[in-house]
Order: C-alpha cells, then structure tokens, then sequence
C-alpha cells in the first residue's frame, strides 16, 4: 500500500502564492472583474446600428454624457460641443478613442438622442455593413434610394438602408462631373460606406 503523501496539489498551491501575492503589489489598479471573459468583448466591436440605435444607445436615451457613457459600454472618452443645424440650436457629444472620433451623438439640448453619425468600422450596421462597404455590394442603382448629403456632406452620397427607415450609409468617392449632379452608377460602384448614420426619425 502506497503511504506517499500526495504534495502535488500543495506544491500548485504553494508555487502560486507568490504570484498571487505579488499580483496583489504590481497590479493594484487591475479591475479583477475586467478578466472575466464577459468583459473581453466590451466596446466596438460588441456594438451594431440596429434599427433601434447603436449598441444601448436609443431614441429614449437622453442626451447627457452620464447616459451616453452607459449606453456605449466602451472605452471612450466624450466631448460636448454646440452648433446650429439649419437654423436650429443642436447639442453633440463627440465619441473620442485616442485622438480619434468614433461617433457623433447629437439632439435638442436637454432632450433625447436625435442622430448618431458612426465612423468606427469597428461598428458594423446588423446587417453587416461597414466602413469600407463598397456601394456595388448593397446597391445596383441610385435612384429613389439616394441623394447627395447636406451641410460638411454635400461632396458625398447618402443612401438609405435596404429594410430600414432609420439607418443610411454616406458613399464617399471620385466624382468630376458638376457638383450639382448626382454621380453616374457606373462611378457610384466604386465609392465606398465613410460613415454610418441612424435617426430616431423615419426617414
């Protein structure tokens, strides 16, 4: 009969003491609850334009950084600003990763979400759609599904989703002809999704 203590598992314990315990001095300021793997997918790339908002962020959601921050579940930093939307005052919250910005999030100030603009390819639309999609992908024509964008859009075409009434997509890309026109199809193929964009209401 084998009397040999089993000091294997002791030894497991004992050999990881020590890093336990010097995790404990050199990683005071790790979240223990950030490693569980619920949280290794948090910020864009768990995030999608439904026709509902972008990730918990909705029509309901009020424009306050507070709400926003919840709503966007990531690692991002916000920048409120002012500005004037055809004549109408319009509060912004610019959703900043490094020196880079992500989304826009506007509405009435003191009101609810109104508009958010997606420039992350992080963020996809549900229906798989990113920054880059090629036009040629989603549509064969322009007509009664496109129109050139307004205000710092004017250059660029916005499309509305296929199966949405709150999400279209703004096409980027070389065009010589008059600024007046809309692109021909033939030159449309090649232009690309530079942003996402959902609205609280129809469009």
């Amino acid at each position: 009969m084998n009397t040999r203590p089993r000091l294997s598992g002791v030894r497991l314990l004992l050999l990881g003491a020590p890093l336990l315990l010097a995790g404990c001095s050199t990683m005071s300021g790790l979240s223990w609850s950030s490693l569980s793997p619920l949280n290794w997918f948090s910020g864009s790339s768990s995030m999608q334009v439904t026709d509902n908002g972008v990730g918990g962020i909705t029509a309901s959601t009020p424009l306050v950084e507070n709400d926003i921050k919840e709503g966007l579940k990531g690692d991002y930093r916000l920048r409120s600003g002012m500005a004037t939307n055809d004549g109408q005052l319009v509060s912004f919250y610019q959703v900043m990763k490094g020196e880079q910005i992500m989304l826009v999030i506007s509405g009435q100030p003191k009101g609810t979400v109104e508009r958010i603009d997606v420039l992350d390819k992080g963020i996809p639309s549900q229906w798989g759609v990113t920054i880059g999609t090629p036009f040629s992908d989603l549509y064969k024509k322009a007509f009664g599904v496109c129109h050139k964008g307004t205000g710092d859009d004017i250059a660029q075409i916005e499309c509305a989703a296929p199966d949405s009434q709150h999400v279209s997509y703004l096409f980027n890309g070389d065009w010589h002809g008059p600024e007046s026109l809309m692109p021909s199809d033939d030159s449309l193929q090649r232009w690309k999704v530079s942003k996402i964009i959902w609205r609280a209401k129809s469009e």
